[in-house]
């Protein structure tokens, strides 16, 4: 049985599919494509980026010989001791100490490159590091179709076609322009399920299970 991917059901995504047809030669690559991509884009368990953290900043002054200096050490961890963190950076710097101050780490920090803010989404929520290949070019076609999905969303965000039909709400970033996607599939998936119920439990049938 042929299996379709609820991605592949909006025509904002095979839209978009569809730019990069050119690069496949047959027609199970273009397929394969759309899944993959799909699968990038769909519902996960990752961590919510979004979500409030409390943060406990410590800051020392060390010599660190390499460097021929003293340095400024930040320690930023989400709990008040190592034992009970489960999150810790390590941020060194030549600023003056008089201005290494918990806030200005903390500050100077939101306002890091765009660029890590990419790798941080990325990651987090298109499963940028989490492949199961070793060889260098099956690496570099994960990451790139990674940055392929990431592009996606981010188009929508900034021409507001996935608000025009899926939110009622400004979708100021990248997390919540992938929910309205994320729901868009989920609305399509169940829609077609209505109508398709014999069919899906044709499928689930062959792989052993029951749908009843």
């Amino acid at each position: 049985m042929k299996q379709t991917t609820p991605a592949a059901m909006l025509p904002c995504f095979e839209k978009w599919c569809k730019r990069f047809d050119d690069v496949f030669t047959h027609k199970a690559q273009k397929r394969e494509f759309r899944h993959y991509l799909g699968g990038l884009l769909g519902e996960s368990e990752r961590e919510n980026l979004d979500k409030p953290k409390t943060v406990w900043v410590l800051t020392r002054e060390i010599e660190i010989s390499q460097l021929k200096g003293k340095r400024n050490i930040a320690i930023v961890m989400n709990a008040a001791t190592f034992s009970q963190a489960t999150d810790i950076d390590y941020f060194i710097t030549n600023i003056s100490s008089s201005i290494v101050t918990p806030e200005w780490v903390v500050d100077t920090y939101s306002q890091r490159n765009w660029v890590e803010v990419f790798y941080r989404e990325a990651k987090v929520w298109l499963g940028l590091k989490e492949y199961q290949v070793r060889e260098k070019r099956s690496l570099l076609r994960h990451f790139i179709l990674v940055f392929c999905a990431y592009t996606f969303i981010i188009w929508h965000q900034m021409t507001g076609g996935l608000r025009r039909r899926w939110a009622n709400k400004p979708l100021n970033t990248f997390t919540e322009a992938l929910e309205a996607f994320r729901t868009a599939m989920s609305y399509r998936f169940f829609d077609w399920l209505t109508l398709n119920r014999d069919v899906f439990a044709a499928y689930k049938a062959s792989l052993g299970f029951i749908w009843a």
